[in-house]
């Protein structure tokens, strides 16, 4: 009798499990949703914690740790750059890109506090303000008469706003 009750509840969570796709699986297609499915598959698989996101949630979080990670790298990046700058013109753009970099990652913060809380619209207006900070990073040298904006802030600015268009991507996917 009790052996009858088992078979179906066993039957039951196979089948369910059956049907759960892999994080792998779960990492393409929710990939190929987004503008960069190289960088978006790259960046999942290389984070530890993507095997256990079972839910493009849980996704679109990893991809805002790793936008997170940039903007405040980037931000370390332009503070240990103001130490060496000679000019005062150069300090101020560098200074002013640092601000602008700390936003982005404080945007990005937020934005992963609405995707928990399932804000999907407040996440998607974080994020896009995240990609938007760089272009005041870049105008800032504009400002600065003689200034050039250097080729590795270029590098910089066009690797988080990437990374951010995957998160709105996903962001997409969810809404």
């Amino acid at each position: 009798m009790g052996y009858s009750c088992f078979t179906p509840l066993l039957f039951l969570t196979l089948f369910f499990f059956s049907f759960r796709p892999s994080s792998a699986d779960l990492i393409h297609q929710t990939c190929k949703t987004t503008k960069y499915y190289d960088l978006c598959v790259s960046t999942l698989k290389s984070d530890s914690s993507s095997p256990k996101a079972d839910d493009v949630k849980g996704l679109a979080l990893i991809m805002v740790r790793a936008a997170t990670a940039n903007a405040t790298a980037t931000n370390a990046y332009l503070s240990s750059q103001m130490l060496s700058a000679a000019a005062n013109d150069m300090k101020a753009a560098i200074k002013e890109c640092a601000d602008k970099y700390a936003f982005a990652s404080e945007a990005l913060k937020s934005s992963s506090q609405d995707l928990s809380s399932e804000m999907y619209d407040y996440a998607y207006m974080h994020v896009m303000a995240a990609a938007d900070y760089p272009n005041g990073c870049r105008n800032a040298f504009k400002r600065a008469p003689g200034l050039l904006y250097p080729p590795e802030m270029a590098l910089r600015e066009n690797g988080l706003k990437r990374i951010c268009d995957v998160v709105l991507g996903i962001i997409d996917a969810l809404a």
